[in-house]
This record gives C-alpha cells, sequence and structure tokens, in this order.
C-alpha cells in the first residue's frame, strides 16, 4: 500500500465509521472490505486507535468477527448497551441481531 493509497484507506474507513446506524455494529473485516482492502482488517483498528477524527465519530460500534469488544476499552461495552445493543452470555454483542452489513456505501 503507498502512501496515497493509506491515507484513502484512513479517509473511506473514517467516513465508513460514521455511517454505522445508532444501536448497531460492524467489524473491521466488513469495513476493510468496504473500502476495498479486504485484508487489511488489523489496519482499520490502528486507524481508529491513531486518526485524531475518530474521537468524534462511533468507534463504539466497531467490534470483531465475533463480536468481541476492543480489548483494554472496557467502556465500548457501556456504550453500547446504551444504544440497546444485548450481549450473549459469553460476553460478545449479538451479532445475529445488530450486525450492519450495508450492501454499498
Amino acid at each position: 500500500m503507498t502512501v496515497e493509497q493509506a491515507r484513502d484507506f484512513n479517509t473511506d474507513v473514517l467516513n465508513i465509521v460514521s455511517q454505522i446506524p445508532f444501536g448497531r455494529v460492524t467489524t473491521y473485516g466488513t469495513i476493510a472490505s468496504l473500502a476495498g482492502w479486504p485484508s487489511h482488517s488489523r489496519m482499520v483498528g490502528r486507524t481508529l486507535r491513531y486518526s485524531p477524527e475518530a474521537t468524534t465519530l462511533p468507534c463504539h460500534r466497531v467490534v470483531n468477527a465475533e463480536g468481541r469488544t476492543a480489548p483494554g476499552w472496557s467502556r465500548q461495552r457501556t456504550l453500547l448497551e446504551e444504544e440497546g445493543v444485548i450481549f450473549l452470555p459469553n460476553g460478545h454483542v449479538d451479532m445475529k441481531r445488530f450486525l450492519w452489513e450495508p450492501e454499498i456505501l
């Protein structure tokens, strides 16, 4: 990935995250795929962690493919629960009910 592609990727990631509806979640992998780089889900996480713009976005609505929240961010679950997102007994988001997978953004 070139520097220019990385900039475009970061912009796309932030744009996608801004569109996640209230009370829904999506995955790092879904965002990477929508941004055109399906094998770059970890880079989505880095973008959200290190982009100053991300602080104004609903980053708490991004979970891993199993519905696990980000390690070390205990407030993420609280924020999701405040939006009505339900967690299963194993601590994962109920992905069957709350996953947001847009066809085209």
